[in-house]
């Protein structure tokens, strides 16, 4: 299994291939901004991404973990502004009450937008939320990544994972009106883009800490066999709209999460630190959480 990354090191952008180890020799290849785009879009797929990143290029050895060196998200264009993250609700198997029938007319659950590709943290970066902020809820989520070409047609590029980060609380005061509402806080992304098809089974733990100790603990699962929809179906569903085949645009696509450390009780406080294991996959992503902002304007 390949993976690919990008970083900034010194006010240049670089890729990488496999996921550093801290502490580390970890080399690094000089890449254009939307080099490695072209090269999806030219047909190769994912694997001919893979192998553009060491051809040709600059190359230098870093340590992993260097503070010189900014990771980001899975292929995002330069300012974000190009860059799209959304995400589907209520996905998973248990929350249905039935199996789902392959011969029924396909149904999409809800989807929203969570914002812009240059709002997305990385690991170790606060993420935000407000100080108005009811009851939030880590979400543990698989992150599929496409780029659109010239004619608007997505392209598959890989996945990722992420926490999407809510309000709960608030959603639950107004399913039907409040959960645009409930969806505006930070989310996380792992920087590593796995170049294979998205995966069926993934396992890892949560662990939320307070105070430096731990406070609540848990395991979770996503992937494509814990979805009552086909993966396919509900990526066909959103690109059919024609403001996602927007060309040039990098959309990273939330498949939802199961329930977590608010179903079991618990409730997120303000510097906590929430840490999600995707142990199945080898990486971790980590933020502390911080309740920010004033409740309104004039």
């Amino acid at each position: 299994m390949s993976i690919l990354f990008e970083c900034e090191y010194q006010g240049l952008r670089y890729a990488g291939l496999g996921k550093p180890v801290p502490g580390e020799a970890m080399t690094l290849y000089r890449v254009a901004e939307g080099r490695l785009r072209e090269v999806l879009l030219a047909g190769g797929g994912p694997q001919a991404v893979a192998a553009a990143v060491a051809e040709g290029a600059k190359a230098l050895t870093v340590t992993a973990g260097d503070p010189q060196v900014r990771l980001l998200p899975p292929l995002l264009p330069a300012g974000g502004g190009d860059a799209l993250l959304t995400g589907f609700m209520g996905t998973h198997r248990s929350k249905y009450a039935d199996d789902p029938d392959p011969r029924a007319e396909f149904r999409p659950p809800n989807w929203l937008i969570k914002g812009f590709g240059s709002w997305v943290r990385m690991p170790d970066e606060p993420l935000a939320a407000a100080a108005s902020t009811v009851a939030l809820l880590e979400e543990p989520e698989v992150a599929l990544v496409y780029v659109n070409g010239e004619d608007g047609t997505p392209h598959y590029a890989g996945y990722t994972f992420a926490n999407d980060l809510n309000d709960i609380g608030y959603h639950l005061q107004n399913p039907w009106g409040w959960t645009p509402y409930s969806k505006l806080c930070e989310t996380s992304m792992t920087p590593w883009l796995f170049l294979d098809a998205p995966p069926r089974t993934v396992t890892g733990r949560i662990t939320i800490e307070r105070d430096g100790a731990v406070a609540w603990k848990g395991p979770f699962s996503c992937g494509a066999d814990a979805l009552y929809h086909r993966v396919e179906d509900l990526v066909d569903h959103l690109f059919s709209y024609p403001v996602m085949r927007r060309p040039g645009l990098v959309s990273y696509v939330l498949l939802g999460a199961d329930k977590a450390s608010y179903h079991d009780g618990f409730r997120i406080a303000d510097g906590d630190r929430v840490t999600i294991d995707v142990s199945s996959h080898g990486v971790v992503l980590s933020n502390r959480i911080e309740y920010t902002g004033r409740a309104g304007a004039a």
